[in-house]
């Protein structure tokens, strides 16, 4: 093995989750979120490999970019829009998708007089209070763009989800209601479903769907798995044991002698830490995978590497395999020890730990 950690990439499993997804959006066509360089995943390879999607999101122009420059011809949707006269002409020339949810974006629209050449999706606030026109806002708007002299090929209407992996908070069903009236007797395309609503309880009705988390085979909920879901892992984060040690009863280990032996102990330093995208806030007790079998962390993590008790495992030996996440041991497993969510732990993987397909 010449590379101490990389993050290993189950295509067949992405193509699974992504099947998966489809039968739980019926009718609806699927817009596969790649954005955030596919959530650790690798933003190109991802979208290659999701060939039977029907469109991708990302979040921002260059991300868009990447995707045309490696011969992708679906849609693809500029989540956050564009700033910029030059964005959008560049948004134009590459055939991109546009979310509009600013009055300065209808402005350039506006000026430019390129809105003919696009797709755009309007977005709608309808609690989340990050981006989107307010319900009231939203007639104005639409109005704007229907009176452009050059119409753009097809409006379409999306919103967000806050509160989506809580199945029974009642934000959702009031910025259904939201939604449902400020759209009441429009016939365009929408789009509202996420990973945690296409898996929820309560129906929803939409055109497209916009599942990320769920396709890289990790649960939005905090009460159940991916392999709840029917999902499969697609990230094993994998990496080996560089240092054995023992270490006598009353020492300590790592950084600030954080963790003190309560007896006579045997201790893995495994090559992972913060610098590939570790998290430092990892609890000590934490499982790591030490050759198929679970093993507490111990001690901070540091740069580089991390310490694992392995006083009860056989034969570990320097160039021992680990996994710090992947099948058998869920990346959500690990975010909860570590304070955080699994979107987190995976978009952290740092760009020296090398994607490796399989």
């Amino acid at each position: 093995m010449s590379r101490l950690i990389r993050a290993v990439i189950d295509t067949p499993a992405l193509r699974h989750n992504l099947g998966i997804i489809r039968a739980r959006a019926g009718s609806a066509r699927v817009m596969a979120v790649v954005k955030a360089n596919a959530y650790g995943h690798g933003l190109v390879p991802t979208a290659l490999a999701l060939d039977d999607a029907d469109a991708f999101a990302v979040a921002r122009l260059e991300e868009g970019l990447a995707l045309r420059s490696a011969g992708i011809t679906q849609p693809v949707v500029l989540l956050e829009g564009v700033f910029t006269a030059e964005q959008l002409q560049e948004a134009a020339a590459h055939g991109l998708d546009l979310v509009v949810h600013d009055a300065l974006q209808l402005e350039l629209l506006e000026r430019c007089g390129t809105a003919q050449r696009f797709v755009v999706w309007i977005k709608i606030d309808t609690g989340m209070n990050r981006l989107g026109f307010a319900p009231a806002q939203f007639a104005a708007a639409l109005a704007r763009l229907r009176a452009l002299a050059s119409a753009p090929q097809h409006i379409r209407l999306m919103t967000h989800l806050a509160c989506a992996n809580e199945r029974e908070d009642g934000m959702t069903r009031a910025q259904l209601e939201r939604f449902r009236k400020a759209t009441h007797g429009l016939d365009f395309h929408t789009s509202i479903s996420n990973s945690a609503a296409l898996f929820g309880t309560l129906p929803i009705a939409c055109d497209w769907v916009r599942p990320g988390l769920a396709l890289y085979g990790a649960s939005p909920f905090g009460d159940c798995l991916a392999a709840d879901l029917g999902l499969q892992p697609v990230m094993t984060l994998m990496t080996s044991v560089i240092a054995v040690r023992r270490v006598s009863r009353g020492e300590t280990v790592g950084y600030g002698g954080a963790w003190v032996a309560p007896h006579d102990s045997l201790i893995a330093i495994v090559a992972a830490g913060y610098g590939d995208g570790v998290h430092r806030s990892l609890a000590g007790g934490t499982p790591v995978l030490v050759d198929g079998q679970r093993a507490p962390l111990v001690g901070r993590v540091s740069m580089d590497m991390l310490a694992v008790d392995v006083s009860g495992l056989e034969g570990v030996r320097v160039g021992t395999p680990v996994v710090m996440w992947g099948p058998g041991l869920p990346v959500e497993v690990v975010a909860r020890r570590a304070g955080t969510i699994a979107y987190e732990l995976l978009c952290s993987v740092s760009q020296r730990v090398p994607l490796e397909p399989h």
